[in-house]
C-alpha cells in the first residue's frame, strides 16, 4: 500500500495520524533502501536486518506465478470444495494463476515452501542459465541483483578490478549490436582481455568448484570449434579470391583449411581429484604437467618449462590451460601471470595476433592476422578469493596475458551452504558461452543462500572477515611453527602461500626405519585427530601412490612425485575465529602428546617381547 493510503485507513480504525506518521517513517526507510539497492545495484555498506531481508525475498516471490498456495492446501479440499450455493468448486477455485503445465513450481511441504521463500520455480532457461523465465520475474531478478552484488564484492571488497575499458566496450556494443552476439567479428580478436580485469564480467552456477569446471570445459570447447570454423571460412575465402586474382585454376595450386579437434586440456598438477575428474567428465583428455621444487625454500609450484614443451608438443589440440591458486602447502599457487603472458605469447605466434588494439580502428588486418579460438586459460580460484596476495596475480595476470575464465566458490569464500560457483572473466562472450552451455534450468537454492548472505554482510561485514583473516595469519603461522618445534618439527617454508600451512612429521613415528610401517603410523596420527574432533587437517606420508581413472600419480598429496617429507596441513581460512584457532592449538598439541606416548610405549613392549625371545 502506498503512504497516503495506510494514513487514510489507519485513521478509520481509530489511530492518531501521528503514531501513523512514526510507523510509515519505518516504512518508508525499508522501501528507501530497496529502491537504492535495485537502482546501485550495489552492496549496501552496513548489512541488513534479517527482516528486511525476508521482506524483500518474499516480495520478490510474489512475482512469480506459483506464489499463492501450496499444493498441499489444494490437495486439501480448498481448490476442490463445493461453494455454499452449490456451484463447481472451479468456478471459485482461489488463486489468480491456474497452471496446466508439467512445471509449475508446486511446492507439497509448507515447510518447503518457507524454507525457499516460495521460489519455487528455479533459475536460467533451458537455452541460458541466466535468461529470465515468464512465469519467474521474481526469481530471475534476484538472479540478476545477486549477480551484480557478489560481482561488487569481488572489486570493492577482494580487491580484483573490474571493467576497465568502458569507453572500448561501449564502441564495440554500439557496433555489434549486443554483447552476447557470437558474430563474425569474434573470430578475429575478442579472444584477449582488452585491459579488463578479472571481475569485469560473470555468471553464477549452481554447482560446486568441480561440476562447474567441467561447464566451463564445455562451453569453451563450443566457443573455440565455432571461432575455428570462423576462421577457417575466412581463410579458405582469401585463398579463393587471392586465386582468382591471379587467374589460377590449379586445383592442386589452392590451399585448403583443416580442422583440428580441441580435446586436450594441461593440468599443472595439484593433488586434488575433483579438477583432474571434472576434465574428463567433459570429454576430454587431461595431460597432467609436473610441478617443481623452489630452491630456497619447500615450495612446490608450476614448471614453466614443461608447459612450454607441452605446448609445442599438443599445438593445436589443446582446448585450454588449466592453473590453480588456492591449494594446499606446499602447493603454492600457480604463477598465473606468466601462464597467461606465455599462453598469449604462444597464441600469437601460432592463433592470432593478439593486438587488441586494431579493434578501436575497425581495420583488422585479416589476411596477415593468425586468427581462431586459440588456447584458453582456467584459473581454479576455488578459496582464493580470501588472499589479496593471490587476487593481485590474477589482476596482473589478466593486464599481461590471456585469461578466460576463473572459478570461485561460493561456500568457501561466502560463508554459505555448499552447492554453488561464481564464474568470473574479463571477456563478455566467454561468461555468454559458458552461461548457455548449462544443460536446463538450475536450483535458486544456491543463489538465494548467497543473496541472503551478501545483504546480511554488506561491504563493511565482508571486508571485515577478510581483514580478521589477514589479522590471524601471522599468529597461525607463529603458533603452528611453535607447536611444531615443541616435537622436533618444523614449518614448511612456502612464503607465497597464505591460507594453508604445513609442518614436518619427520620424526612423528619411531622404531621403524621401514617406510610403508611408517607411513600407516603417520596416517593414524591423522585418523586420531578426527576422532579428537579435529577437522580440516591433511596428514600426507611420503611416497604414497593414488591411481584415478587410470593414471597414477606419484607422491600424492604433495603434488610432487617425490617430496622429501612427511607432513601435516592446516588452514587459515575466513571464518575462523581467533578462540576457534587457539582451541584447535591446544587439541593438537594433547593429541600429539598422546600419539608420542602410545608409541613409545608400544615400542619399549616390542623391545621387552624381542629381549624376552632372545633370553630364551
Amino acid at each position: 500500500m502506498e503512504a497516503a493510503s495506510i494514513q487514510t485507513l489507519f485513521t478509520t480504525l481509530s489511530i492518531p495520524s501521528n503514531h501513523t506518521t512514526v510507523g510509515l517513517s519505518n516504512l518508508l526507510s525499508s522501501n528507501s533502501q530497496i529502491k537504492s539497492l535495485f537502482h546501485h545495484k550495489r552492496l549496501p555498506d552496513v548489512g541488513w536486518s534479517d527482516i528486511q531481508i525476508q521482506r524483500l525475498l518474499l516480495e520478490l516471490s510474489c512475482l512469480d506465478t506459483n506464489c499463492e498456495e501450496s499444493v498441499r492446501c489444494q490437495l486439501g479440499g480448498n481448490g476442490n470444495s463445493s461453494n455454499n450455493n452449490g456451484n463447481n468448486g472451479a468456478s471459485t477455485y482461489p488463486h489468480r494463476w491456474t497452471g496446466a503445465g508439467e512445471r509449475e513450481g508446486r511446492i507439497y511441504s509448507p515447510l518447503v515452501s518457507s524454507r525457499h521463500f516460495g521460489l519455487g520455480h528455479g533459475i536460467g532457461r533451458s537455452g541460458d542459465v541466466m535468461e529470465p523465465q515468464p512465469k519467474a520475474v521474481g526469481s530471475s531478478a534476484l538472479l540478476r541483483l545477486c549477480l551484480r552484488l557478489v560481482l561488487d564484492a569481488v572489486r570493492r571488497g577482494a580487491g580484483l578490478t573490474g571493467l576497465v575499458n568502458k569507453s572500448k566496450k561501449q564502441k564495440q556494443l554500439k557496433n555489434d549490436g549486443a554483447a552476447n552476439d557470437n558474430n563474425k567479428s569474434d573470430a578475429t580478436n575478442n579472444t584477449n582481455n582488452n585491459g579488463n580485469g578479472p571481475a569485469s564480467y560473470g555468471t553464477l552456477l549452481p554447482v560446486c568448484t568441480g561440476m562447474s569446471m567441467a561447464l566451463v570445459l564445455s562451453g569453451l570447447r563450443d566457443r573455440a570449434n565455432q571461432l575455428d570454423k570462423l576462421a577457417n571460412q575466412h581463410d579458405a575465402s582469401t585463398n579463393n579470391n587471392d586465386d582468382n586474382n591471379n587467374n589460377n585454376n590449379d586445383e592442386s595450386s589452392k590451399t585448403t583449411t583443416t580442422t583440428t579437434e580441441r580435446n586436450i586440456v594441461l593440468w599443472s598438477r595439484i593433488d586434488q581429484k575433483s579438477c583432474y575428474k571434472a576434465i574428463l567428465s567433459a570429454g576430454l583428455t587431461c595431460i597432467v604437467l609436473p610441478t617443481t621444487t623452489h630452491p630456497t625454500t619447500d615450495e612446490v609450484s608450476t614448471d614453466l618449462n614443461a608447459l612450454q614443451v607441452a605446448l609445442d608438443k599438443y599445438s593445436h589440440r589443446i582446448l585450454a590451460v588449466i592453473t590453480t591458486t588456492s591449494c594446499f602447502c606446499p602447493r603454492v599457487p600457480d604463477e598465473v601471470d606468466r601462464v597467461a603472458k606465455l599462453i598469449q605469447g604462444w597464441n600469437s605466434q601460432h592463433c592470432h595476433n593478439g593486438n587488441s588494439d586494431e579493434d578501436d580502428n575497425n581495420n583488422t588486418n585479416t589476411t596477415t592476422n593468425k586468427r581462431g579460438a586459440g588456447i584458453a586459460h582456467v584459473i581454479n580460484h576455488a578459496y582464493g578469493l580470501q588472499c589479496t596476495q593471490t587476487n593481485k596475480l590474477l589482476n596482473r595476470a589478466c593486464t599481461i596475458g590471456r585469461v578466460d575464465a576463473i572459478i570461485c566458490s561460493t561456500d568457501k569464500n561466502f560463508l554459505v551452504p555448499v552447492g554453488g560457483a561464481l564464474i568470473l572473466s574479463p571477456n563478455d562472450q566467454v561468461i555468454a558461452c559458458i552461461s548457455k552451455n548449462y544443460p536446463g534450468r538450475a536450483s535458486a537454492s544456491p543463489v538465494v543462500d548467497l543473496f541472503i548472505t551478501l545483504l546480511s554482510m554488506g561491504l563493511n561485514g565482508y571486508k571485515g572477515i577478510l581483514e580478521e583473516r589477514r589479522r590471524l595469519v601471522d599468529v597461525f603461522r607463529v603458533k603452528f611453527d611453535a607447536l611444531a618445534k615443541k616435537f622436533g618439527e618444523r614449518l614448511l617454508d612456502c612464503p607465497r602461500n597464505t591460507i594453508s600451512f604445513g609442518i614436518t612429521l619427520d620424526n612423528l613415528v619411531i622404531g621403524t626405519d621401514d617406510d610403508k610401517k611408517k607411513n600407516v603410523q603417520i596416517t593414524k596420527f591423522g585418523s586420531m585427530l578426527f576422532t579428537r574432533c579435529i577437522s580440516g587437517t591433511r596428514i600426507v606420508p611420503t611416497k604414497e601412490t593414488k591411481t584415478i581413472s587410470g593414471h597414477t600419480f606419484q607422491g600424492f598429496g604433495s603434488s610432487y612425485d617425490d617430496y622429501p617429507h612427511s607432513y601435516m596441513t592446516a588452514a587459515c581460512a575466513v571464518g575462523m575465529g581467533e578462540e576457534e584457532m587457539m582451541e584447535f592449538f591446544e587439541r593438537l598439541e594433547r593429541c600429539w602428546r598422546e600419539y608420542v606416548g602410545k608409541r613409545e610405549k608400544e615400542v619399549r613392549k616390542k623391545l621387552k617381547q624381542m629381549e624376552i625371545k632372545e633370553s630364551c
